[in-house]
């Protein structure tokens, strides 16, 4: 009879090794290192006739794969257009931002429509379920809520009731009694995951994951937990603010990179169908620092306010604060800024910060957050019914953007009446065929705005704030 032994096993990398160290030898981590009891199997033998069999990709039927539609649009957005048959969707997100509270409310509106939805909860008891639904006001006899751990058992259930839609809360809470390790472990999480998704598939039946999230803010567990599944969403906003942005970062059935705009209230999360109108809401029009970026949140255009604020540093080193801007990029066009534009921000605090906690990661709002930057430092505001958007090089160039037509729609829709952009920017004119878009002093008129062409960022600067 073989014997157990004892190893280590990294909960970051998987790494293995029979002595504990303080650090991980492959990833560098520390304290990361559990100890694991390793016990042999002996792997069954392969059967000679197996079920499956080579096809051809023609003759591979596509019936039964309709995707499911949910009431809610902008969770929609995010799946790609609905629920896929058969496929495993994992949400993460910081604790408390509203993981449980979405998905809750998504099963509640499907079993509303008659389809039996099953939610297994293995953090919460029925009875906090029970109370949290009755704060969202969710009553319906088609959601079944079971308070389980143990992987086994809920395979169990899944396969007897056979539900429309599965709900896993968390992956980290469940585990396999086969296993030594605890629950939420390397192996634990690896292995519970790839039986759930065997379910899934075998059955036909969409299951969403709800997983923890390091400090780092990845998804707790090994990566490979990432690439079984068929898609992965994010649940990301600020902990003062009621907006909250459901990202796709994975996605087999859709583009990714799409984002769904919440808005967190008593009665739990309602979708947001104008964001930009709403991050503009508050904006004064006459304050300096203060410009509107056109940024693009996947396929979906979206408006955000960058506000910057300069000020003479107290301390030999002068500080560059980030907020909702990559603090690199800052750092690039500060340095741009002073070398090609003449600002001397050398003895200046610099602060920016996007409006609603947003987080834009794109270059195509380089040219905004230096307008806002040289907008409070000179004391000149830019025009409210003017936006911007462009990449901006280290000579101090301008740069191209992409999809920049529905941006300028966007703009245009939300009463924006200019809008400059790089001089390199190819644009199809919006009017009837062979019509050429108007041009008066050097000004176009495309998609309903009119575009002031820049080829340097000092250029632009001059044009935002002439007066």
């Amino acid at each position: 009879m073989a014997k157990s032994r004892t190893k280590f096993v990294c909960q970051q990398c998987n790494y293995e090794t029979p002595r504990w160290s303080g650090r991980c030898p492959q990833c560098n981590e520390w304290n990361s290192l559990v100890e694991t009891v390793d016990q042999p199997t002996h792997a069954p033998a392969l059967a000679v006739a197996s079920q499956s069999r080579p096809q051809p990709i023609t003759a591979i039927p596509t019936d039964g794969f309709a995707r499911l539609p949910v009431p809610i649009e902008e969770f929609n957005r995010a799946l790609g257009g609905g629920i896929v048959p058969g496929s495993v969707t994992l949400i993460g997100g910081d604790p408390g931002i509203g993981k449980s509270t979405l998905l809750l409310q998504v099963s509640s509106l499907l079993a509303a429509n008659g389809k039996a939805v099953l939610y297994v909860s293995g953090e919460e008891s029925a009875q906090q379920l029970k109370m949290r639904a009755s704060r969202l006001e969710i009553e319906s006899a088609a959601l079944y809520v079971l308070a389980e751990t143990n992987l086994d058992s809920i395979v169990l259930h899944i396969e007897q009731m056979k539900p429309q839609l599965a709900v896993i809360d968390s992956i980290q809470s469940v585990y396999l009694e086969g296993l030594q390790t605890s629950a939420g472990s390397i192996g634990q999480v690896r292995e519970c995951g790839s039986s759930l998704l065997r379910v899934a598939k075998s059955l036909g039946i969409p299951m969403f994951i709800v997983g923890h999230v390091t400090k780092e803010g990845a998804i707790a567990g090994p990566r490979v937990l990432e690439h079984m599944v068929d898609t992965v969403l994010y649940l990301e906003g600020e902990r003062f603010h009621s907006y909250r942005l459901l990202r796709s970062v994975k996605n087999r059935f859709g583009s990714t990179n799409e984002v769904g705009v919440f808005e967190m209230g008593e009665r739990g999360l309602s979708e947001v169908t104008n964001p930009s109108e709403a991050f503009l809401s508050e904006r004064l029009t006459s304050a300096t620092g203060s410009v509107v970026a056109v940024t693009m949140e996947g396929t979906r255009p979206l408006l955000v306010e960058v506000q910057a604020l300069t000020t003479p540093t107290t301390f030999g080193l002068p500080r560059r604060t980030a907020n909702g801007v990559d603090f690199n990029r800052l750092l690039l066009l500060t340095a741009v800024l002073s070398k090609r534009v003449g600002l001397n921000l050398a003895a200046q605090d610099v602060f920016v910060n996007v409006v609603g906690g947003l987080r834009v990661s794109e270059p195509a709002a380089d040219l905004a957050v230096a307008a806002a930057i040289a907008s409070t430092y000179r004391g000149i505001p830019v025009p409210s019914d003017l936006a911007m958007l462009g990449e901006i090089g280290l000579s101090g160039e301008l740069r191209s953007v992409s999809q920049a037509p529905k941006r300028l729609l966007e703009a245009a829709k939300l009463g924006f009446k200019r809008c400059i952009v790089p001089k390199t920017l190819r644009l199809v004119p919006s009017g009837p065929k062979h019509e050429s878009p108007a041009v008066e002093m050097g000004h176009e008129q495309h998609y309903g705005i009119d575009i002031v062409r820049a080829r340097s960022l000092t250029e632009a600067l001059d044009l935002a704030m002439q007066h």
